[in-house]
């Protein structure tokens, strides 16, 4: 490869695996910088990192300074409700917040743990859990001691919840229109009745947002 007037403008493409050959065809010196734009198979970007439990359990002390916020690009957040037990709820609680960095995973994890909760009964009733799950960008702060997020898109992840009756998941369009999540439901259609549902959530007055309610079909 020679350079007499200069290197063209084009973008070069060559084998992963290609040697390159480089000749000064004129009579300066020249500098020649070789980057790789790809990310590595081995890099994480932050919102990954911080979405991963075993970090959080690792590092649970390793936390911004107060005031600082910083964005770790898209993730997705999902919101739980428990339903159908009172006396739990005094217990342990009944609300969770989560994250994970790949929508599909979200829902694979509610579907899951509704399927667990449908057949757990005891003398205080049957539990439902209630979810709503979002996809977008986001910022960490330090609240209480502990890495947390907030923004838009974790405050409509909160109120898409508000929607799910139990047993059922309310996504977005975020959410329903991911490629995985996609074929997901596509391969899985028998376990599911999809219903599309336009609302209006409480703070964002004036817009409509289409979502989607996944429930358990009939297997047919």
């Amino acid at each position: 490869m020679r350079a007499r007037e200069g290197w063209s403008a084009d973008e070069l493409l060559v084998r992963h695996d290609a040697v390159i050959n480089l000749q000064n065809g004129t009579d300066e010196e020249q500098l020649l910088i070789l980057e790789r734009l790809a990310l590595s198979d081995q890099a994480v970007t932050g919102a990954e990192v911080t979405a991963l439990q075993r970090f959080r359990d690792l590092f649970a002390s390793e936390a911004l300074r107060q005031g600082e916020r910083i964005s770790v690009g898209s993730l997705t957040v999902v919101f739980t409700d428990l339903y159908g037990s009172t006396q739990l709820y005094n217990e342990i609680g009944d609300a969770v917040m989560a994250v994970f960095s790949r929508p599909v995973n979200a829902l694979q994890a509610i579907i899951d743990a509704q399927a667990v909760l449908a057949t757990a009964t005891d003398e205080r009733g049957r539990f439902q859990l209630k979810a709503g799950i979002h996809f977008g960008p986001c910022i960490a702060v330090t609240l209480n001691g502990r890495l947390d997020y907030f923004g838009s898109t974790v405050n409509i992840a909160s109120r898409l919840e508000k929607f799910s009756e139990g047993g059922d998941i309310v996504i977005s369009d975020g959410i329903y229109g991911d490629e995985e999540v996609a074929a997901f439901l596509e391969t899985n259609r028998a376990a599911f009745q999809i219903e599309r549902v336009d609302a209006t959530l409480k703070g964002f007055d004036g817009e409509r947002f289409a979502l989607t309610r996944i429930s358990p079909g009939d297997g047919k």
